[in-house]
């Protein structure tokens, strides 16, 4: 598909017949730059989105943006803007309503290029997402990262899984030393305990689900470009298996998946990895000027140390729909909602010289179709509807 394509980014809702039988459309945005979104289903029906915007990942103009698809209408709103840090790169938005209705938004914001001095604030809505209160800071440790959402277990604890970015002083953040863990708050977000993932290396954007028989399941995307791994806790997310890789691929990007109300899994992807790729990237940020104040600050190298290396700029596609039964042990129904090169070696929007379709969503609806959003070629949010039976056609 060519760099070229025209993207009509007018929110409006269009129905396709041909292949994956579905509804889609072109988020609405007037920034260069639109990326990493994420979903949630109101209880009135209406869908919120949020992802960031601005000139490119990285840079302090990035900020977060949410759209509404109220329900009944046929086109999504126009992006407003609700973060607003000039010094910071705002980025991966997570929505989540809490048990007392109150929406909250929470994202992470770091200084240009270099991931390992985010932290993660938050603002929450009392009028279902049409205000934010004041912006205030969750987590200020820095290198602190999130991408999916809060799950409120069973005895009414909220459970948040993080990563942390971590790298050696004067070296510049690469990835490869990236490892995950959860934080457990009994007070509904006022104070937080936090678990580590046991030799989680690598292993980072965890997502986690109940699962009927209780025990809590959770996937990860890989910095090594591999495979999606997978983990388990049956003691309310204290304690954590040992991330292993499943048989499903990852490119080094991001995942997503959702409990659906018959117990199945549905989870959206990137049907590819790295295993057949002969370029590579030396780090996310790589075409970004570092602020670090050091006069030598440099790639790290792992070759001597016995570490293993992330693997940036694999193929960001095809952008894949997948459902189990069977509590994710198999994934036997898959289908592919967009297809193409897949493009990631660069992240410029500006020349739109990136081609991936990547950081999806997925959210089911009371009516029981699935709502997918996902970045397309990083100049647009696309979002998708479809059904279970779709998928498993």
């Amino acid at each position: 598909m060519s760099n070229q394509t025209v993207i009509i980014s007018d929110g409006k809702l269009k129905e396709v017949t041909e292949g994956l039988k579905r509804i889609e459309a072109y988020l609405p945005s007037d920034c260069i730059q639109n990326h990493a979104a994420n979903l949630l289903v109101l209880d009135n029906g209406d869908l919120l989105c949020t992802w960031f915007a601005g000139t490119q990942e990285g840079i302090p103009d990035i900020h977060i943006y949410i759209s509404r698809l109220k329900k009944g209408e046929s086109s999504w709103s126009k992006a407003v803007k609700v973060s607003d840090d000039p010094t910071r790169s705002e980025q991966n938005p997570v929505l989540f309503k809490a048990p007392d209705e109150k929406i909250w938004l929470l994202y992470t914001a770091q200084k240009s290029g270099n991931q390992d001095t985010a932290i993660v604030r938050y603002r929450i809505s009392e009028d279902n997402g049409h205000s934010f209160g004041p912006i205030k800071t969750l987590f200020d440790q820095a290198g602190t990262f999130i991408r999916q959402p809060i799950v409120v277990l069973d005895n009414g604890e909220w459970l948040l899984p993080v990563f942390y970015c971590h790298t050696t002083k004067g070296r510049k953040w690469t990835g490869h030393k990236d490892t995950s863990a959860v934080k457990i708050s009994k007070d509904e977000g006022k104070t937080w305990e936090e678990y580590e993932v046991p030799n989680s290396t690598g292993c980072v954007h965890m997502n986690i689900e109940k699962l009927d028989n209780g025990t809590l399941l959770a996937l990860f995307r890989s910095r090594w470009a591999d495979y999606i791994y997978i983990s388990y806790s049956a003691d309310s997310g204290r304690t954590w298996s040992e991330p292993k890789p499943t048989e499903l691929p990852n490119n080094n990007s991001s995942i997503q998946f959702t409990k659906l109300a018959n117990g199945h899994l549905a989870l959206v992807f990137n049907n590819m990895n790295a295993e057949n790729c002969t370029e590579r990237r030396a780090s996310l940020y790589d075409d970004i000027e570092d602020e670090e104040s050091e006069e030598n600050v440099v790639t790290e190298a792992v070759e001597d140390s016995g570490e293993r290396e992330a693997f940036w700029g694999a193929p960001r596609a095809p952008m894949t729909v997948a459902v189990s039964e069977d509590n994710g042990v198999t994934w036997p129904f898959v289908k592919d909602i967009e297809v193409g090169d897949g493009y990631a070696m660069t992240n410029n929007s500006k020349d739109k010289l990136n081609r991936e379709y990547s950081y999806p969503s997925i959210k089911q609806g009371r009516d029981g179709n699935l709502h997918i959003a996902f970045t397309y070629f990083r100049q647009t949010i696309k979002y998708v509807q479809l059904t279970e039976e779709e998928i498993k056609r």
